[in-house]
This record gives structure tokens, C-alpha cells and sequence, in this order.
């Protein structure tokens, strides 16, 4: 497994592939895994320019192969949050469902919580039953802003604790100036 880390506008964050896939993401309070190398390939290179879109408003979905470690129910979980749509959620409850135990959400939250590549597979857009932001592997500080930046990008605008959506597209957000916004939303309280 070789690892690079690199400086994003949510931190440090360390990036890490084995084989031809991208198996693991941390962020900066988080343990490096022990059979980690460091060094750089043109996947992590890729990754880190997918995130750092991502971050900055301008990608939607990523491309790079990942291939997380986990159980089949994990792995089925894993897909699903795969086809969440970029500005949306589900609940804990709708991620069982679709995965085939209506009782299996706390399981889900597990999953969630054991994924390995963070971002990429999009676990903070799973949310309480009742609207609730409940855990996320880099805080929930972030999960709120990751949250803040999809809807952004769908021309939502966060107001009064509310999406609501009065401009059009993400053209305000273009030239570096989410970039801004977004380090500002993850510095608030």
C-alpha cells in the first residue's frame, strides 16, 4: 500500500492505493495505516485532483477506481451511498431498504462508519430518519459543510438553517470563489 498526503481546504487529508485502486482515505486526526509506504503514483495524483474538484464545487462525481476493503453487507452498502445523487440524502433507514433489510440500520451506520474512502464513497449524505446529522470519520463539522458545498452546487443557498434555492447553477461559485466560501463554512462552529 503506498499513501501520499496532501493539504485540501479540509485539511490534510492522505490518500492511499494498493494495486490499480484507490483503498483508503484519512483525514488529519486520523491513524495511518501501519503497511502504509509513503510516496506518490499517477492514481494518487489523480485522486488528490478529483478531491480537490470535488472540494472546490467543480466535480460531481468521481472516476478513480476504489476497491474498499469490507463484508458483502458492507460492500452492498458501499454501492448504494454509490448512487446517492451528488446534493442529495438518504436515511439510515432508506440505505437498509435498498439494501434489503429494513431492520438492518443501525448495521448501515456501521458500514458507514467503516468505510474506507470517505468522499469518494459518499457516506455523509446518509442522515438521521429525522433530518439529524449523525456521526461521519472526519466530524460532523465537515459533514455539514461537504453537505453545504452539494447543495451549493445545485444552486441552493444556506440561509437561516434552510436550503433554499434563489440563484441559478454553481457559475457564482466558479474562479476559486467557493473555494473561499467553503473554507469559511468549515472554520464556523
Amino acid at each position: 500500500m503506498v499513501i501520499s498526503f496532501q493539504q485540501t481546504i479540509v485539511g490534510r487529508v492522505g490518500i492511499a492505493q494498493c494495486g490499480d485502486a484507490i483503498t483508503y482515505l484519512c483525514f488529519e486526526s486520523e491513524t495511518v495505516p501501519q503497511q502504509a509506504e509513503i510516496g506518490e503514483t499517477e492514481l494518487i495524483r489523480e485522486a488528490f485532483r478529483q478531491i480537490d474538484a470535488y472540494l472546490c464545487g467543480r466535480l460531481k462525481v468521481f472516476s478513480v477506481p476504489l476497491a474498499p476493503l469490507g463484508t458483502p453487507f458492507m460492500q452492498r452498502v458501499w454501492q448504494i451511498l454509490c448512487t446517492i445523487p451528488y446534493g442529495t440524502t438518504l436515511t439510515y433507514r432508506d440505505v437498509a431498504v435498498a439494501a434489503g433489510n429494513p431492520f438492518a440500520a443501525r448495521a448501515v451506520g456501521m458500514a458507514n462508519n467503516r468505510n474506507p474512502v470517505p468522499i469518494f464513497i459518499p457516506c455523509h449524505r446518509v442522515i438521521g430518519s429525522n433530518g439529524a446529522l449523525t456521526g461521519y470519520r472526519g466530524g460532523l463539522k465537515l459533514k455539514k459543510a461537504l453537505l453545504k458545498l452539494e447543495r451549493a452546487g445545485l444552486g441552493y443557498k444556506f440561509k437561516n438553517g434552510i436550503f433554499h434555492q434563489d440563484f441559478q447553477g454553481s457559475e457564482q461559485y466558479n474562479g476559486g470563489q467557493f473555494h473561499e466560501s467553503y473554507a469559511a463554512v468549515i472554520k464556523e462552529g
